[in-house]
């Protein structure tokens, strides 16, 4: 038998004996810096209008013809600044260290209504949602009423409790309560039925039903509803203040409207939009603690 033997060229036998050059690795960048980057840049993007739009403030507050109706944002910081931090003296002037009793003031009016809407608001949705008999009886009752304004309860809240804070606080209620119950009964109608079916097949009570799956499907739109009544509740806040008690950032808008310092009334526009972003992060940051599932779902 003749035995077969393959000759290798030297091209192929200097390539194989040969060693691989590596490329040396770039280094890369760490990630706490991308995401730092992106940080800068989303506060960057975020900023670029509120810087122009007060530029243009500026400029127009400046122009001899607006005659100082439109005070310019120098002035509103001016006037801002001593309403947060100057010495109220003997207390005469009303706008002197005098904004953070009026922002606690209100703050505890919106937290009251708030709450009273939400043990009200989420138990009532739920039933309106999962519950055919109560969606017949209370659905028609909460659609009919709720496109009734805010200021149409003022008659009503002062007639029934006066010039005292709970009309306030009776007032965020309502206010803060129809965009909780329709969020919520929305959630709960729209529940996936094949994981109702599975609870049902393995046992589960009605109430182990509307707690273990009916709750949290509609977690969702129920704290969408939560976002919402808290921007109303701040709404109605001033609506309230302006008519149904003696203080608060809603009595010291209309008050330094009445007395010409347009500076103020801007600084006070200013407190509330911010007051209610940060009560909005707050519900945003708590959404993202309970509801881990839906982030994860999105990865």
């Amino acid at each position: 038998m003749k035995q077969s033997e393959e000759v290798a060229s030297p091209g192929l036998i200097s390539k194989a004996v040969q060693p691989e050059v590596q490329e040396p690795r770039r280094p890369k960048k760490p990630a706490s810096t991308d995401s730092k980057l992106q940080v800068v840049k989303r506060m960057a993007m975020g900023l670029l209008v509120p810087v122009t739009l007060i530029v243009l403030w500026q400029l127009i507050g400046q122009n001899s013809q607006m005659g100082g109706i439109v005070p310019t944002p120098l002035g509103v910081y001016h006037a801002w600044w001593d309403w947060i931090f100057a010495n109220p003296g003997m207390g005469l002037n009303p706008y002197l260290g005098t904004w953070w009793s009026n922002v606690q003031y209100s703050t505890w009016h919106v937290i009251e209504g708030f709450l009273l809407a939400m043990l009200l608001g989420i138990p009532l949705g739920l039933a309106i949602g999962w519950n055919r008999l109560a969606s017949q009886l209370l659905d028609p009752l909460v659609q009919g009423m709720r496109p009734i304004p805010i200021t149409a309860w003022l008659p009503f809240s002062i007639a029934l409790f006066g010039v005292r804070d709970f009309g306030s606080v009776f007032l965020i209620f309502v206010g803060g309560f129809y965009p909780i119950v329709i969020n919520t009964t929305q959630g709960a109608r729209d529940v996936d039925r094949n994981l109702v079916r599975a609870a049902m097949m393995m046992g589960a009570s009605p109430m182990q039903l509307l707690y273990r799956v009916v709750l949290p499907s509609a977690m969702p739109s129920l704290f969408t509803g939560l976002r919402l009544g808290l921007g109303v509740a701040w709404t109605a806040v001033i609506v309230s203040e302006m008519v149904a008690v003696k203080s608060g950032l809603g009595y010291v808008l209309w008050d330094a409207y009445y007395v010409g310092r347009m500076d103020i009334v801007i600084a006070d526009m200013a407190s509330i939009g911010i007051m209610g972003y940060l009560s909005d992060r707050l519900i945003v940051v708590l959404e993202r603690r309970i509801l881990v599932w839906r982030l994860l779902q999105n990865y």
